[in-house]
């Protein structure tokens, strides 16, 4: 397992770079997944504006303008805080690598150097637009395009999603969270896929609403992004051993030929230190898990990877709107109800006698909106059809 990426750098090139430690796995895994649900979003936006689904909203453009004095706060604020941090890090190794966690929560930094980062920084940014200022500001309207706002699209649904997810994640294992709220809310394992897919699908359907982008268009041109993202998202949990895997799996093979590691694995090494301890290990991260459990999130990956490759091929082939977008719900409600049944759970419910998880019934949920969707779309939808 690699908790973070000097493990794997060490283990994989043999390069010994320390600071490394400080980027987790599994957040940069999650990192790479927005990227990639932004990429393909983009292009799917560009498609769809090409084809005439989607049209630019006229907004206005001031050139010229002052300096606003908010702004000049915000920039010295951010550069200040994060500039203090990232330098107490590097000038403090010592300390700092031991929980990287804590030291960015604590007090602690290298603040007279984010002071001189920031002063600097917000001088620059005001001569910039000094430079740039007119007597008489001009105002002109510019077409923007829903493709456009795809940075401002992520953002939100990284912010949004994450928010969802610990909400969700803490809910899930209450007893960890009653115990360490802190680590629970803020450590960098520990998210709830369906708690950030709902957050953030709230928050950027109404940011749509808003900028008056078709709601139809552009959760159709979302869908595979998000089940790439989730796939890429899994190699995270996979990698790091975050805790988000398979009940344990002590039966036999079916087939000789599935290596024993994609069968059962006792993450070693994982990152929430599960297991009994491995011998003659020191360090951080000494544990395994004995009995092996089934490796969930490679199967996640796999699956997850097959789907997007699936939505991406038939994405050409419909043009009902919310069509698409109702496939992929019940693509990825049926993935998430059957994993469910070989994945550890901390918490049930009890409904009228049954004890499902929370993302059975979440799963149940989308199954049945998709399914919804998809006659929705086909009865109601067919008559806003473009070729």
């Amino acid at each position: 397992m690699y908790p973070n990426l000097y493990y794997a750098f060490k283990d994989l090139f043999g390069l010994d770079w320390p600071r490394l430690q400080i980027i987790n796995t599994f957040g940069f895994c999650v990192a790479i997944a927005f990227l990639a649900a932004a990429y393909t979003l983009t292009k799917e936006l560009r498609r769809r504006e090409k084809a005439g689904w989607l049209q630019p909203v006229k907004e206005k453009l001031v050139i010229g303008g002052s300096v606003s004095p908010m702004e000049l706060v915000l920039s010295f604020v951010l550069t200040f805080i994060i500039g203090g941090k990232v330098l107490g890090i590097l000038f403090s190794w010592d300390s700092s690598s031991e929980k990287p966690l804590d030291y960015l929560l604590s007090p602690r930094g290298l603040w007279w150097a984010g002071a001189l980062l920031a002063a600097g920084f917000t001088y620059y940014n005001y001569r910039t637009k000094k430079k740039a200022e007119l007597p008489t500001p001009e105002e002109k309207l510019v077409d923007v395009y829903p493709h456009q706002r795809v940075a401002d699209i992520t953002v939100m649904a990284a912010i949004g999603g994450i928010i969802g997810a610990k909400i969700f994640n803490s809910l899930e294992t209450w007893n960890d969270f009653v115990k360490d709220p802190i680590a629970s809310l803020f450590g960098f394992s520990g998210l709830t896929f369906y708690g950030g897919l709902i957050v953030a699908a709230i928050v950027i359907i109404r940011y749509a609403i808003r900028k008056k982008i078709n709601v139809w268009q552009l959760v159709d041109a979302t869908c595979p992004g998000l089940m790439l993202a989730y796939g890429l998202g899994r190699f995270g949990c996979q990698l790091a051993g975050d805790g988000d895997w398979g009940i344990v799996n002590e039966a036999p093979k079916p087939f000789s030929w599935i290596p024993d590691w994609a069968w059962a694995y006792n993450y070693p090494h994982n990152v929430v230190n599960e297991g009994v301890p491995i011998p003659g290990c020191t360090g951080d991260y000494c544990h395994q898990l004995i009995p092996p459990v089934f490796p969930t999130p490679l199967y996640e990956i796999i699956m997850c990877l097959t789907l997007f490759v699936i939505l991406w091929s038939i994405r050409k082939k419909i043009t009902t709107p919310g069509l698409l977008f109702g496939i992929y719900l019940v693509m990825n409600g049926v993935e998430r109800f059957f994993i469910e049944k070989i994945r550890v759970n901390t918490r049930d419910y009890n409904i009228f006698g049954f004890h499902p998880t929370q993302a059975e019934i979440i799963s149940t949920l989308l199954i049945l909106g998709g399914a919804v969707l998809i006659w929705y779309s086909k009865k109601y939808n067919r008559l806003k059809t473009t070729a």
